[in-house]
């Protein structure tokens, strides 16, 4: 996929690629939790907000992903574009596809 010229692009279209570099990530961890993991950790946050309750497996991705999205030390979004900017090729790998949707939605 062809990187294009970031510095030239809008800056929609480099807030959507930061959205999907930072799901990427999170995204990437996810995956290396096991379901047990994944059950003890929203389980844990559940009880932590109060919950009470069973929850249903989508719930606990939800809840599991919601808390690493607040534990994960992502750059802030001028940082990521100031260094995207700098080095695009970088940052090809990590995008999921979801930037093209975005962008697509609102033209």
């Amino acid at each position: 996929m062809d990187a294009g010229r970031p510095g030239s692009e809008p800056v929609e279209i480099l807030r959507a690629k930061y959205l999907d570099y930072c799901s990427a990530q999170v995204a990437d961890l996810l995956l290396y939790l096991s379901p047990d993991e994944i059950y003890l950790l929203a389980q844990r946050a559940h009880r932590e907000k109060g919950g009470a309750g069973q929850l249903s497996y989508i719930e606990m991705v939800q809840i599991a992903t919601d808390w690493l999205s607040a534990r994960v030390a992502l750059p802030p979004f001028e940082v990521w574009v100031d260094d995207y900017r700098e080095h695009p090729d970088r940052y090809a790998e990590y995008f999921m596809g979801l930037w093209e949707s975005e962008t697509d939605s609102s033209e």
